[in-house]
């Protein structure tokens, strides 16, 4: 880090708009304390989980911005080191849906990297991520953060499809099927439904939603066209990713669930059902 970058970051934490952002802050919290009266009232008992949920998603996103506001200023390689570690963060997050499967962590962080790091390599090559350190670290972080929700997804399901059909995984096993040919289906169905909600996203753009970064460009100038292009772009770029990511995960995991004899993994199963 350079002088310049601290006197960026200090920069912008004196400016008067801060305190605009935290009176926004305090009257979004004071909605949210409807939302949380009526979550106690009514007995439903996550009360805590909102609050610390909140808490939580402020100090993360000030810090986020702080550090923003510092590699503004900062060497491009900054970038590079940033997205590396929101994509060890982003399989130790997700990770946790597949817990019981082994090795779950290691391939959640190469499947993410393989995602979510082609694609933004991929779409900076192409002109569409500008080689800029805001620009990787903003839109790389929307792409390396939806490879991970959809990760969690595909592993949730995942584990899911595989104790729930475990017997009929083993027909197919005892009549001669490779272990790729017993699994393929749930493996397929798992990728689906963890893509389902970035294709309805999709399906609703423009229809039922303007998407935050279209308005964003609008409401900044931009050319309203190229700002629906522009969204449109990343909205591929996010499917890309999380597909990607899902594909990759999934197929080095469905090997995992099997012995070397071609047997389901006993050890595995019983650890994915408890």
């Amino acid at each position: 880090m350079t002088w310049t970058a601290l006197e960026t970051f200090f920069e912008h934490a004196a400016d008067p708009v801060i305190v605009t952002g935290f009176v926004q802050i305090a009257i979004a919290v004071a909605l949210t304390a409807i939302v949380l009266g009526v979550v106690y009232l009514r007995q439903l008992g996550f009360e805590r989980e909102i609050v610390t949920t909140t808490v939580r998603g402020l100090v993360q996103v000030v810090a986020a911005g702080a550090v923003i506001g510092i590699l503004l200023a900062a060497h491009l390689a900054w970038a590079g080191i940033v997205l590396v570690v929101m994509i060890f963060v982003a399989a130790w997050i997700s990770y946790k849906r597949g817990v019981a499967l082994p090795g779950v962590f290691r391939t959640s962080v190469i499947s993410i990297g393989f995602g979510a790091g082609l694609t933004i390599v991929a779409m900076t090559l192409a002109g569409a991520i500008e080689m800029t350190v805001e620009d990787l670290i903003v839109i790389g972080s929307m792409i390396i953060a939806n490879a991970m929700q959809t990760n969690s997804l595909a592993l949730d399901r995942f584990t899911g499809e595989v104790a729930s059909n475990r017997a009929e995984i083993e027909a197919l096993l005892s009549v001669g099927a490779s272990p790729d040919e017993a699994i393929t289906q749930y493996v397929s169905t798992s990728v689906y439904a963890a893509l389902i909600p970035t294709i309805d996203a999709i399906k609703s753009l423009g229809i039922v939603k303007i998407p935050g970064l279209m308005a964003g460009m609008i409401i900044a100038g931009a050319n309203p066209i190229y700002a629906a292009q522009y969204q449109f772009a990343v909205m591929l770029m996010i499917f890309a990713a999380g597909g990607l990511t899902v594909v990759a995960n999934t197929l080095l995991l469905s090997r995992r669930v099997f012995t070397d004899a071609k047997q389901l993994d006993e050890t595995v199963i019983d650890a994915i059902e408890t």
